[in-house]
């Protein structure tokens, strides 16, 4: 088996000798262009570490002259080499199909293939439409929608298979953690005695308080309207979401001639829609869809909840792990929320697995802090990104309604930013390091 040191320094080696490839062509050029190419290459870490790899790139190939074309092109060989992504590889790491859950509830589900960003904002600088495909990465989808009633009973249907899982359908009135372990007293007055608990006990999460981790929050003025609606024209499978003053408004495909809707507004505007019977929301909705998907019927229930984002000191402390909203709460821009929250499962469960398997106590510090760094970045990256897209959707300043017009022209007509944005969308590149 390669160790961890091997498989580095073959990278470096890898790295080193496409380097000296490329730069043996360079050296074919005249004098000029080999002295302002190496001015670029002696340039560009200090342009990354200042305004990120995206930019860069886009620096570069948008000045369209000689040197710096050819380190774009140079960049980009070595970049897309390393960013493959494999359909089959991402079908044996997905969670769902690791817990033999995804057979029970396939059927009930609708594939993303593709994904709209349409600016609906009105605005004089308004940003191009951009669009994702699945097939630009090599995947048949990004992943699927399917609705929480039907993913709910494939969990519940294989969670009353599992002979090693005991379930206690209570709640818990006290958590208390010590050095040694965690006591749970649930309403109906049993204790619980565990060396880890991994608290998916939402945004008010009780395991958080008890574990004495502060969260900072921070209220958007938004609020979220979701429901479920049927149409008469197909989806095609395509995920659309406008662009609005007040917020996005997502249509996301469901089995069949129906969408999925997740509508943000301000507070006071989504309560206006929330008040209105189903035939006013179902015009609602059809206005604000264009019409793509022909007459809408909204079906029965829906939900509002305020927009937050929380953000905890610690994902883990005194035998106490986060996962889900207890972990983070961001608005629901690009489906973030729900991928992190299983990401942060199959992290602990992984850690925690790793380190029993090993002799190691589960709840320590130890295996803790490794919970710790394997969910900073992403979650602390994700929750920036997503902040920076809210913020800049509802700003009134010409000068940030222009910066994000030309970030989504970028997206739209710079094919490997494009593709970076949709790998690091569906999963981050450390995660996909093998």
């Amino acid at each position: 088996m390669m160790t961890q040191l091997s498989r580095q320094q073959t990278i470096e080696q890898q790295r080193a000798t496409q380097a000296w490839e490329l730069v043996s062509q360079v050296k074919k050029e005249g004098t000029k262009f080999q002295k302002e190419y190496d001015s670029w290459v002696k340039k560009v870490p200090v342009l990354i570490l200042t305004n990120g790899l995206g930019q860069t790139l886009a620096f570069l190939t948008s000045k369209g002259d000689g040197a710096k074309e050819r380190l774009y092109q140079h960049l980009s060989i070595w970049l897309m080499g390393q960013m493959s992504w494999s359909p089959q590889t991402q079908q044996k790491t997905d969670l769902l199909e690791r817990l033999d859950v995804w057979p029970r509830c396939r059927d009930k589900a609708a594939a993303l293939q593709t994904m709209r960003l349409v600016d609906d904002t009105g605005r004089l600088i308004r940003a191009p439409e951009v669009r994702f495909s699945s097939e630009e990465i090599g995947l048949e989808q990004f992943g699927y929608n399917i609705d929480n009633r039907s993913l709910i009973a494939a969990l519940e249907e294989r969670a009353a298979e599992l002979p090693n899982l005991t379930r206690h359908d209570d709640e818990a009135a006290g958590i208390e953690p010590d050095d040694a372990d965690v006591s749970i007293r649930t309403s109906q007055g049993q204790v619980l005695i565990a060396r880890l608990v991994v608290g998916a006990d939402g945004r008010q999460s009780p395991s958080r308080a008890a574990a004495g981790i502060e969260v900072r929050r921070r209220d958007l003025h938004q609020s979220a309207l979701t429901f479920n609606i049927s149409h008469s024209h197909p989806h095609k499978n395509i995920s659309t979401e406008f662009h609005t003053p007040q917020g996005p408004c997502v249509f996301v495909p469901l089995p069949g001639n129906r969408c999925s809707v997740v509508w943000v507004q301000a507070a006071r505007e989504a309560e206006r829609l929330m008040a209105l019977g189903d035939d006013e929301l179902s015009e609602a909705a059809e206005k604000q869809s264009h019409s793509i998907l022909g007459r809408v019927q909204v079906e029965a229930g829906r939900n509002m909840f305020p927009l937050t984002i929380e953000s905890p000191k610690q994902f883990a402390s005194h035998r106490v792990a986060l996962v889900g909203e207890s972990a983070h709460v961001v608005p629901p821009i690009g489906a973030q929320g729900l991928n992190m929250g299983l990401r942060d499962a199959a992290d602990i469960a992984d850690i925690a697995g790793a380190a029993m398997s090993l002799g190691e106590d589960p709840g320590s510090p130890q295996v803790l802090a490794r919970y710790q760094s394997a969910r900073r970045a992403d979650v602390a990256s994700r929750t920036i990104a997503i902040d920076i897209a809210n913020r800049s959707l509802l700003s009134d300043f010409i000068a940030v309604q222009s910066l994000r017009a030309a970030g989504m022209h970028l997206l739209g007509s710079f094919g490997p930013l494009r593709r970076l944005a949709m790998r690091e969308g569906l999963a981050p590149s450390w995660k996909r390091v093998s």
